[in-house]
């Protein structure tokens, strides 16, 4: 009982900042700046412990590099795409530095050095993507994503932990099972339905998105986050290690609370841009092309 309480007063304390950081684009920046290098400072220091792998604040800083090159193209501070440049002059600089070391394991480190580039920092760098239309800032789908992930992980754990029966994964995750995957699915329905009526609907932006629209990107969003929470709990079987750290009392570390959204974003976004198009500022649902998914 004592963990469960710990538990949620955690969870209010990380909501409270994170939907802080969601409401400003000028809060977004910072907010997300800093949460790349926690996540990816934690990440480091996971492999770490198997792999040495030197200047590891340098990497860190490599993962904000690329939130603020995205931010500042998305958001119009500087639309050309010649910014991306100062990334992969980071990029070309991670393999050059190997070429200066004395270990044999040169490219296997260069190999973890990006694939924490790729499973951190892209994810949430395309976070801008999805906040900026037009070098404006919304916060409405991104704040549509994160309580989504939140309404499906909450109910999945509760569902899972009641009536849990037929496990989801056994070789990786032995405690979520189908029961806890489909009661986080329809709270998460009911969520975006709601939303959809009492927020969404009222949103001038975003008022012309069907309700199934809304229900489609609560499935994928709900789907994809399963999976990014599998994927974490693999990590962490391949390193041998309960959580990823402990920096958030009850929950474990940065990447256990952000495992779900690493790939939920890109459901997102494929979602809205795939069924969707932005035209002076609104939102057009391309009806024709995609009638057959609903």
């Amino acid at each position: 009982m004592k963990n469960f309480f710990i538990r949620v007063i955690s969870s209010i304390v990380y909501v409270f900042f994170i939907i802080l950081g969601i409401w400003y684009s000028y809060t977004f920046f910072i907010v997300f700046s800093i949460m790349i290098f926690l996540c990816l400072h934690e990440f480091y220091g996971l492999i770490n412990a198997k792999q040495k792998i030197d200047i590891h604040y340098l990497h860190c800083l490599g993962g904000v590099l690329l939130f603020i090159v995205t931010y500042f193209y998305t958001s119009g501070v500087f639309p050309y795409s010649h910014i991306f440049l100062l990334y992969l002059l980071y990029i070309v600089f991670v393999f050059v530095s190997e070429l200066y070391k004395k270990h044999q394991d040169s490219i296997i480190h260069a190999t973890f050095i990006l694939f924490g580039q790729c499973y951190v920092a892209l994810p949430i760098s395309l976070l801008n993507t999805v906040a900026f239309i037009n070098n404006f800032y919304y916060r409405e789908l991104l704040l549509a994503l994160f309580i989504f992930i939140w309404i499906n992980d909450a109910s999945a754990y509760i569902i899972g932990t009641n009536f849990g029966k037929h496990q989801l994964s056994k070789h990786i995750s032995p405690k979520k099972s189908w029961e806890g995957f489909v009661g986080g699915l329809i709270f998460t329905l009911l969520a975006s339905s709601l939303f959809f009526t009492y927020y969404f609907s009222k949103t001038s932006l975003y008022q012309k998105i069907p309700l199934y629209h809304w229900i489609g990107m609560g499935i994928v969003i709900v789907v994809f986050s399963t999976w990014g929470d599998l994927i974490e709990s693999l990590l962490k079987r391949t390193w041998k290690i309960k959580d990823s750290g402990l920096a958030i009392p009850g929950h474990g570390g940065f990447l256990d609370r952000f495992d779900s959204l690493f790939f939920a974003v890109y459901a997102l976004l494929f979602y809205i841009k795939w069924c969707t198009v932005f035209e002076n500022g609104h939102i057009i649902v391309l009806k024709k092309l995609f009638l057959p998914l609903f």
